[in-house]
């Protein structure tokens, strides 16, 4: 691929996939499905995007924010006509009427917004690929009891199954990036959520990460009764409860 006409722009964190391969095994992982309606997230030049619109009887759509991009995909690839949408991801409504897959080598500098983004439509996302700098992608990816576990890691976890593909070369793009790559796919857990409610499972682990060297009786002390910080799970960190353990604890909370 040749970006001889393509402006770079560092406030979007572009960085163009330009490896063939990498393309090729992120369609090959879609393929195992479900794949009913896709969308793509920042298509950029174009990388992926030719390979997702080979992929036929498919309802598709990409969202790209840059404008210049845009223009430069309609004329590259004149079957997008219809299929892009000159959108904020960030700011847009679902694309599709009933379940969809998502798609993309993200911006990394909005990567985790762009996942929490994924999070709000978790009862239509069927599937989610993305690429990821690799120490955000370990995050989201990480069981208790790691240090780089955190509210990434359990927020993400509680809703989706999340599986660590593969990861990729700083030499696969154009412009390099200076870290390493990596790309994750989320499945829905069919389970239902077992805390109390939505708000106090977000809460509780919020705080508890946010003084993350604190056990949880100090970190946590305000949204509990006192009789109940006595109890021994409190002497642990947030770091060693699993997804299960803090969704269990929001039943205790004031």
């Amino acid at each position: 691929m040749r970006f001889e006409n393509i402006t770079l722009k560092k406030a979007l964190g572009q960085h163009f996939l330009r490896d063939e391969h990498i393309c090729r095994k992120i369609v090959e992982a879609l393929r195992q499905g479900p794949l009913t309606q896709l969308l793509e997230i920042g298509p950029g030049a174009g990388a992926l995007t030719k390979y997702l619109l080979q992929l036929e009887q498919l309802p598709f759509k990409a969202v790209e924010i840059d404008r210049e991009k845009v223009a430069y995909l309609l004329h590259t690839y004149p079957q997008i006509e219809g299929k892009l949408i000159a959108e904020d991801f960030l700011e847009m409504e679902p694309p599709f009427e009933g379940r969809f897959s998502v798609v993309g080598n993200f911006p990394y500098n909005i990567s985790t917004q762009i996942l929490f983004k994924i999070l709000d439509w978790r009862q239509k996302v069927d599937v989610m690929i993305g690429m990821f700098q690799k120490e955000v992608a370990l995050r989201i990816a990480a069981k208790e009891g790691n240090k780089t576990y955190g509210v990434l890691s359990v927020l993400v976890q509680a809703f989706f199954k999340v599986e660590y593909l593969f990861e990729v070369h700083e030499q696969c793009f154009y412009p390099p990036p200076k870290v390493k790559s990596a790309v994750i796919r989320l499945v829905p857990r069919q389970e239902p959520l077992q805390a109390r409610s939505e708000k106090d499972f977000f809460l509780l682990v919020k705080t508890a990460f946010n003084q993350r060297r604190k056990t949880l009786r100090n970190a946590v002390k305000g949204l509990f009764p006192a009789d109940v910080l006595q109890t021994p799970i409190f002497s642990k960190r947030a770091e060693a409860l699993t997804v299960s353990d803090f969704m269990t604890l929001t039943h205790a909370m004031k």
